[in-house]
């Protein structure tokens, strides 16, 4: 679909008024800027996918998603870039999704959208088999071939064995399972969960690793969720504009802005000892904050 360079995979220095306060060294991976669309952990978790349905010799990929999903998006322009089509399943009222800007986007790229209800949206097997010769991925890229390509994140910083902790957002937990995989046993992987309750994500994260990763120092913590999925607060909009103002790095209230304002946490409170060096993987998908009032967001 497209080619990464070494020079994407160079984190970012960046300092804060906490890790200044804490001695913490802290490197930013900006996956985000990997590409204005398949941004962050999207490409990653979709490009065995996508070569696993030409060795099997599909033409359409089916995917689900809610409305604000970047991977709707991603999967949608990936499918167009490599000359196949897309079936998008949505969760959640056709009113409420028209005015979704990231379903609009994934039409424009030529995404079959089918809306269902919440509760028709959890029987994905009944879906699947509504829908003939197609090749099924898993919302979010969740899954052993999605966790294989989200551990490339990692391995792909040249020096990443100098990193004590890692600390990321997390969704279908499939990401971190690729890092937990690729990480060295003495670094501590810190999933931050950004839904409300969602107490299977350890399990379904564990069942996407390796048996020699199983025992490797890794968490994933539920307390930041911030009202539940694409949910928020004047609080959280208000650290993301700091962390801007101080780093130039945008977060989006989704996903890497929860998970920013829990490794600050982490670190003021002594979670993540002074002397630490620390990779904040920014998984990309800023598409949520285009719902905001402009004036909430510096940029």
């Amino acid at each position: 679909m497209f080619k990464i360079t070494a020079a994407l995979f160079e984190p970012q220095r960046v300092e804060t008024l906490w890790t200044r306060q804490h001695n913490i060294f802290l490197d930013i991976l900006r996956t985000d800027l990997l590409h204005p669309v398949v941004s962050g952990n999207k490409w990653f978790k979709l490009k065995y996918h996508v070569e696993d349905a030409f060795a099997k010799h599909f033409d359409t990929i089916l995917t689900f998603g809610g409305c604000f999903s970047n991977h709707i998006v991603a999967t949608a322009f990936a499918c167009k870039q490599a000359g196949l089509k897309a079936i998008g399943i949505i969760r959640g009222e056709l009113e409420s999704a028209q005015k979704a800007h990231t379903l609009q986007q994934a039409l424009s790229y030529g995404m079959q959208l089918y809306f269902v209800t919440r509760e028709q949206f959890r029987d994905k097997e009944a879906i699947k088999k509504e829908f003939k010769n197609v090749y099924p991925v898993n919302e979010g890229g969740y899954g052993i071939l999605g966790a294989k390509g989200a551990g490339e994140m990692l391995t792909g910083i040249a020096d990443h064995q100098r990193y004590h902790h890692i600390v990321m957002a997390t969704g279908t937990g499939a990401t971190m399972a690729g890092i937990v995989d690729r990480a060295l046993p003495y670094q501590k992987i810190t999933g931050v969960s950004v839904m409300k309750n969602n107490r299977s994500l350890d399990s379904e994260m564990r069942a996407l690793l390796s048996e020699s990763s199983v025992h490797k120092n890794y968490e994933i913590i539920h307390r930041y969720h911030f009202g539940g999925y694409a949910r928020k607060s004047e609080d959280l909009l208000l650290f993301m504009n700091e962390f801007y103002m101080e780093t130039k790095v945008p977060t989006d209230f989704v996903y890497t802005a929860k998970a920013c304002y829990a490794l600050k946490e982490m670190i003021v409170q002594g979670d993540i000892p002074g002397g630490s060096r620390v990779l904040f993987i920014h998984t990309g998908g800023l598409q949520g904050n285009l719902s905001l009032p402009k004036s909430k967001l510096i940029f």
